[in-house]
Order: C-alpha cells, then sequence, then structure tokens
C-alpha cells in the first residue's frame, strides 16, 4: 500500500481541486490519501463524491498551532467535523485570516511592493487565504521567483518585514479539541527549520504525555539526519511514525506520494480514530 497523509486543495492554499487532488493520487498509484486543508473541512465533500475506485480518502485538517511564539501546525485526522467545540476554534481561526492577509498586504506596500487585496483574493479563489497566497502574488509582481524563496526574513517568515501575526491554538488545547472530536493527532514537520524557529524536542515529549499520537518524520524539509534522530525520538516516546509529501499542486515542488507512511502505521490511526472513518472510493464523477 502507498499512503500519503498530508496533502492539501483550492479549500485552502493548494491548487488542485479536491475533486482534481484524489483523480491525481489515484493516478499516482496511490491506495490512501489524506486530505488535510490548513483549519478547514470544506473540501472533503467534493473529494469524496470524486473519490475514484481503488482510492480510500482519509478526512483530516492542519491546524494552525502557536507554542511560546513559534508557529507549529498539527495534523488531525478522522475527526467528527460537526463537534462544536472544535468546529467553533477552527472557524476563529479561520477568521483571522482575512485580516492578517490584509496586514501582510499593507507592510508590502509600505516596502514598495504595489500587491493588493484583489490580486490575493482571486489567487485564494474562495480557499483559507493564506501566507502561500501572498507569497503567490509576489511571484507573479516578480519580487521573488517562487514561493519558497517569499519565506524569508526579507518577506512572510516568522518575524520578517512584512510578516503579521494570527490567531493560532495552543496546541496542548488542539490535541485535547481533536481527541475529544474521535480525532488522532500528529504533529507535522516538527523539524522543518527551513520554515523558521521550532520548538524544542522538550515540547514534543511534553505533547506526547499529553496524548499526541505521533510526529510527521519523513518529510521533504526534514534531511535524512533529521529524519533518522525523529525516529528515534518517537521510538523513545512511543509515538507513531508518518510520512507524507505536503502536496499542495504547483505552488510547491513535492509531488504526490513523495513520502509515505507504513501501512501498520495507517492501521493504527484508523484504529485509534472514532470520529470518522476512512471512506473507500467507488468511483466517483
Amino acid at each position: 500500500m502507498r499512503i500519503d497523509l498530508h496533502t492539501h486543495s483550492t479549500a485552502s492554499d493548494g491548487t488542485d481541486t479536491p475533486a482534481d487532488l484524489v483523480r491525481k493520487a489515484a493516478a499516482a498509484g496511490l491506495d490512501v490519501v489524506a486530505l488535510t486543508d490548513h483549519d478547514t473541512t470544506r473540501g472533503h465533500a467534493e473529494a469524496l463524491a470524486a473519490l475514484p475506485a481503488g482510492l480510500t480518502l482519509v478526512t483530516g485538517a492542519e491546524l494552525s498551532c502557536r507554542l511560546d511564539g513559534i508557529s507549529m501546525h498539527m495534523l488531525a485526522y478522522l475527526f467528527d467535523p460537526e463537534e462544536p467545540a472544535l468546529l467553533a476554534e477552527r472557524e476563529l481561526v479561520r477568521d483571522d485570516r482575512v485580516p492578517r492577509a490584509k496586514g501582510m498586504i499593507a507592510k508590502l506596500n509600505a516596502l514598495g511592493v504595489p500587491v493588493t487585496w484583489e490580486q490575493v483574493a482571486r489567487i485564494a479563489g474562495g480557499g483559507s487565504v493564506g501566507r502561500p497566497h501572498v507569497a503567490s502574488a509576489l511571484v507573479d509582481l516578480g519580487v521573488v521567483p517562487s514561493v519558497n524563496d517569499a519565506f524569508t526574513q526579507e518577506w512572510l517568515a516568522d518575524g520578517g518585514r512584512a510578516h503579521m501575526e494570527k490567531h493560532e491554538t495552543d496546541p496542548f488545547e488542539a490535541l485535547r479539541l481533536v481527541k475529544n472530536a474521535g480525532g488522532v493527532a500528529v504533529f507535522a514537520h516538527p523539524a522543518a527549520t527551513k520554515r523558521g524557529r521550532i520548538v524544542p524536542e522538550s515540547a514534543v515529549v511534553a505533547l506526547a504525555e499529553a496524548g499526541l499520537d505521533g510526529i510527521e518524520v519523513d518529510h521533504m524539509d526534514h534531511d535524512p539526519d533529521t529524519r533518522a534522530r525523529l525516529r528515534g525520538l518517537a521510538k523513545e516516546l512511543g509515538l507513531l511514525v508518518t510520512g507524507s509529501s505536503d502536496y499542495h499542486g504547483s505552488r510547491k515542488s513535492c509531488v504526490l506520494g513523495e513520502f509515505t507512511t507504513d501501512p501498520e502505521v495507517y492501521g493504527e490511526i484508523t484504529r485509534r480514530a472514532t470520529g470518522a472513518f476512512p471512506v473507500p472510493g467507488a468511483g466517483g464523477v
């Protein structure tokens, strides 16, 4: 089995619609794909309706969190999307994305970059607006050569000249909310230093003690030495180890199935979940 547990669609900052994403996942030879858009489940219905035979969909979301001033992401799998407390928190995070994006645009304008809200909103296309959409606008304007080049101290990285804070959930609260909604929680790309500051390993230990299920080890932003170190930490803490592409369509260079999750780990994730269950494809439209 080939299992990719971290992908994004146009419901957040990917470039493929949810329907196109599951079709491409099947074409890439995946058996299981998780749709984990940022702080939203809006793409799930479309993905399910288009789900090809032979492909199983794991519903999920990537939750925006912050610990001691450091941004981090929590992958939540197979939770009840209508559970009121988790739904309210996701909406709170999403509602803060628009004023945050407008604040970044104002800072960029002050730096002489003629980006507009209309341009960024058009790029977002109705999805949950975020930094990658602003970064894409900078690429379109020729300010930077790629989206990744916008995530520097010069531009949009944490603490960068045009960075703006947004509401992000305390990870321990996110963990509690996910568990109460019957979901499984995995710390996404915990050592991706190229994205900015990362939380110390002591935080991973504390989260494990609080019920964290796993950490995303095999990821494009982790070099081999980092993956080996994280694998050892996971073993020490009794955490599941996942791997995934963090696919965003054409917005990033990663490809579907670039990294995958062991079928036994996937089986354990499905066993732990009580809020929702993986859906096998029946040949979507």
